[in-house]
Parts: structure tokens; sequence; C-alpha cells
């Protein structure tokens, strides 16, 4: 497991979120949507909760960019 894999992961999210249609009214919980679509499909190739803590990170981050609102 690299830090690249992890970027990796980060750049399909942000391909996957700009392919879905909708405008950004509701971009946040398309992030979201993917991220656990993401967490559902690739959680064995990271180690224990490598991959959870890495897109918590990343929404957490993307929350703060699109000011949607304090974290849960």
């Amino acid at each position: 497991m690299t830090i690249r894999t992890l970027a990796e992961v980060g750049a399909r999210l942000e391909e996957a979120v700009r392919s879905l249609p909708g405008d950004g009214h509701d971009l946040f919980d398309r992030y979201e949507m993917v991220a656990i679509q993401i967490l559902d499909s690739e959680f064995p190739d990271f180690a224990p909760g490598l991959l959870e803590r890495y897109l918590s990170a990343y929404l957490d981050l993307k929350r703060l960019e699109l000011g949607s609102g304090p974290s849960t």
C-alpha cells in the first residue's frame, strides 16, 4: 500500500463525481455517495481502517471547500 494508491482513490472519486449528472446544489451528496461505493468495493485492498480514514478526511476537506456545513 502506498500513498500513490490513496491518491489514485482520490482521483477516481473526483472523476466519478464529475461524470454524474446534476447541479452544484447536491455536489457534496454525490461525493459521499461515490466515497461509500469506493469504500464498499475496495476496502479489502487496504490495511484495516486506512481507506475509511482517508475517505473521511477527504470528505471533511470537500465539505469545507464546498461550504456544506460542519462535519457530523
